[in-house]
């Protein structure tokens, strides 16, 4: 080596893998900052359109504009990790985030705040990855559910912790601080990574796969922006239609290029292993499933409820640091008892606790939401990271920076699917329940004449609000009861996962 060479990253087997802990927590600041931006701009929506002067489809692209950055930047977050190292693209992530984050703070128009929030979103979206990717490459394979719990406390909890945050900033202080909140917590997280997080060895790469890098970039943003976008152009219009044919026809192209390219963008041979493939189906179903609580139960609280973002946040805040406890847990229960209990068993309890929300009605107290919440805060805890651990577990570590590529992929489409999914089944159920309930209002209807001549103040706006009201509640009943039914539906890909495991066990016994 010459004097002016760099002393190389230590492989796999030199880094200390005894003294993992304060490494991944470090890593997670920035994990959660991500996250967070995800979900605390929801709240600040009537501040931003009220300040720029523009309108609900104006404003939806500064989170469209987020969600489409980071599908374009996670499928090249593998590649990188390999090409840089996976300490050295985490810093530099982090330091764009923050970056963006500033800029989104100081934004002067609703362009310039669109713009800034894509710089955001390519430091953000690389970071769940990267750091994924570190703790399977530093953590000791028989500790991986503990470290993934952890993670967990950031995947899961920082989308149900940004209302509350992000409700309390905007009511008490100035939109603006959403974002500026970023820029203290990331230097002293890019300055805690320096400190603590170990060089990774880089992994030989070959040449950067532009043809990949493009048709991926086209086709998962094109089928994010329709999933997005199709409730409002209408899911059988002209657009609709075709810009999710050609969403898909990029994505076929793209997996024929990944194929027959020496040096994929994106793995698609690690599919080829079982474990990896399965607990990615669960993962993706069960993620469907759990947004009909995380964007549902808010949307019930303000529109039906008449609640504040605040206090909505506050309702939600239990089943989060629920969560937060359980995710640690959960990961020991896995190291301990294997997928059996954890995934399984979990995914029993989750959808049972998706079910009580099938019996809200109008009158439902406060306190049995907060209940059903917390409960489903656990079952949510219990199941769901030990499924990643499972996706990653027989991954080789020269492809674990491509494989947890894939897997952030997937819960992020999974995710924009989800909502895309709960929605056109909210609409259509909202009319059918509509239109049940005025069938009754008739003139021969005794009950409805009685209630009407008892109480001559509710006229007829408020006899629309009521039933409105109500079709809605019931509506909510049915996306919740379907979304029990996908939760159970996960459970079969869950048992071949642990059926292959204990073949594996019992092979290498």
């Amino acid at each position: 080596m010459s004097q002016q060479d760099p002393p190389a990253a230590p492989s796999d087997d030199q880094l200390d893998h005894r003294h993992w802990m304060l490494p991944v927590m470090v890593c997670l600041i920035g994990t959660f900052l991500s996250i967070l931006s995800s979900s605390i701009i929801n709240v600040a929506t009537a501040s931003i359109m009220a300040v720029f002067g523009t309108d609900t489809q104006g404003v939806q692209w500064v989170s469209t504009a987020y969600s489409l950055a980071m599908a374009m930047i996670i499928p090249m977050s593998g590649w990188l990790g390999d090409k840089l190292g996976l300490r050295r693209l985490y810093l530099i992530s982090l330091i764009v985030f923050v970056a963006g984050s500033t800029l989104c703070a100081f934004s002067w128009s609703l362009e310039s705040l669109i713009a800034a929030r894509v710089i955001q979103a390519a430091g953000g979206g690389i970071l769940s990855p990267v750091v994924m990717a570190m703790i399977y490459r530093l953590v000791p394979r028989k500790q991986i559910g503990t470290a993934m719990g952890i993670m967990g406390m950031a995947l899961f909890v920082a989308p149900a912790i940004g209302p509350t945050l992000g409700g309390w900033m905007v009511q008490y202080t100035d939109w603006r601080w959403i974002f500026m909140i970023n820029l203290p917590l990331g230097i002293v997280g890019v300055l805690l990574a320096i400190m603590v997080v170990p060089d990774f060895a880089k992994v030989p790469v070959g040449k950067f796969d532009a043809p990949g890098a493009i048709t991926a970039a086209a086709g998962f943003a094109g089928l994010l922006f329709v999933l997005s976008k199709g409730n409002t152009w209408g899911w059988t219009s002209e657009t609709t239609i075709l810009t999710l044919v050609a969403s898909l026809g990029m994505l076929v192209v793209f997996v024929l290029v990944e194929l027959w390219s020496p040096s994929p963008l994106l793995d698609l041979k690690i599919f080829a292993i079982p474990s990896f493939t399965l607990a990615n189906i669960a993962v993706g179903v069960t993620t469907i499933g759990m947004f009909a609580g995380l964007f549902y139960i808010p949307l019930y609280l303000q529109t039906v409820v008449g609640l504040k973002p605040l206090p909505v946040g506050l309702i939600m805040l239990p089943a989060a640091l629920v969560s937060a406890v359980m995710m640690p847990v959960s990961g020991k229960l896995y190291d301990r008892f294997g997928p059996l209990v954890t995934i399984v068993g979990g995914m029993v309890f989750f959808a049972f606790c998706q079910s009580l929300f099938a019996g809200i009605t109008l009158d439902t107290s406060m306190a049995t939401i907060t209940w059903w919440l917390v409960l489903r805060g656990v079952a949510m805890g219990i199941c769901m990271m030990p499924i990643q651990t499972a996706a990653l577990n027989e991954i080789p570590s020269a492809l674990v920076s491509r494989a947890s590529s894939l897997s952030n992929l997937i819960r992020n489409i999974a995710s924009s699917f989800g909502i895309a999914i709960m929605t056109v089944l909210m609409t259509d159920r909202n009319v059918f329940h509509s239109a049940r309930i005025r069938e009754a209002f008739t003139s021969d209807n005794t009950t409805l004449t009685d209630f009407l001549t008892a109480n001559p103040a509710t006229g007829p706006t408020a006899l629309v609000t009521q039933v409105g009201k109500a079709a809605y509640v019931l509506s909510l009943q049915d996306i919740f009861l379907f979304a029990s039914v996908l939760i159970l539906l996960s459970i079969i890909p869950a048992l071949f996962l642990v059926r292959h495991r204990r073949a594996q066990a019992a092979a290498q016994a």
